[in-house]
């Protein structure tokens, strides 16, 4: 596929997908989401691809919808609102390989709520984060009211949201929403360096514990959690990637776990 507001590159195991809008600060579009779908389905069906970097075109990361392209052409009738419940991106990104969030800068909207099922989110000292949609009378999507709690507990989501208002890549990293604060000019070396070491470990198992952290993450029913995590660890114990970490161990090298799976 043939990509226009989005770009894919890959580097060694990771492939970076950068918004690319910069005249509108990547202002998020129905295309755009369609060809960050695909994007990240493409990745995830290499099997020499590891992690997944996404970022942002320019001085913004994503400033938020499109008005004209999401809000006035639902009102005109144009395009559908979207449905009710989690949408589909948070179902895509939570059983997709590793992904990194790398903002580089006004992260606003579903620019915000869009990173926030990541793995981890890393951001320039440069980066802003706003979940505005209060402000323009609507509500958050993308099952942004539960990971903003997760990620930052209930106050401080809730200030968040109420006010409206943008707040610094410090305070955001204070408060929680960021893993990583890092200088500008240091956002995509530190995101591709921890890219590359997630991506160097096991494929099916990276799924896995993905899976895991999203089902147990919430669960208060203990006996579940660990009957998920048994099953999971029943099915990696007869995986030729843990044969071939054992083996490695013992044997004093690095693991190839990528060799290991082709010739199971």
């Amino acid at each position: 596929m043939a990509f226009e507001q989005i770009r894919l590159e890959t580097r060694g195991a990771v492939a970076t997908i950068t918004l690319n809008r910069p005249e509108r600060m990547n202002a998020w579009t129905y295309q755009m989401s369609a060809e960050l779908t695909q994007a990240i389905e493409q990745v995830n069906a290499d099997d020499d691809l590891g992690a997944i970097i996404i970022t942002g075109e320019g001085r913004g990361f994503c400033a938020g919808a499109d008005i004209q392209d999401t809000f006035q052409s639902q009102i005109d009738g144009d395009k559908p609102r979207a449905a009710a419940g989690p949408s589909d991106w948070v179902n895509l990104i939570r059983r997709s390989k590793p992904i990194i969030a790398a903002v580089n800068g006004a992260s606003v909207g579903v620019g915000a709520t869009m990173i926030l099922p990541c793995d981890l989110i890393v951001a320039s000292q440069k980066a802003r984060f706003g979940m505005a949609f209060v402000k323009m009378g609507v509500v958050p999507e993308l099952a942004s009211s539960h990971f903003l709690v997760q990620r930052m507990g209930l106050g401080r989501a809730s200030e968040m949201c109420l006010t409206g208002r943008l707040f610094s890549a410090q305070e955001a990293h204070d408060m929680g929403l960021v893993d990583r604060l890092v200088e500008a000019e240091d956002l995509l070396s530190v995101a591709g360096e921890l890219a590359a070491e997630i991506a160097a470990n096991p494929a099916p198992q990276l799924r896995w514990v993905k899976e895991l952290l999203t089902l147990n993450g919430s669960e208060t029913d203990l006996s579940l959690v660990q009957q998920r995590e048994m099953e999971r660890l029943a099915q990696a114990y007869v995986s030729p990637e843990h044969k071939e970490a054992v083996a490695a161990f013992l044997e004093k090298r690095q693991p190839d776990y990528r060799r290991a799976a082709r010739e199971a």
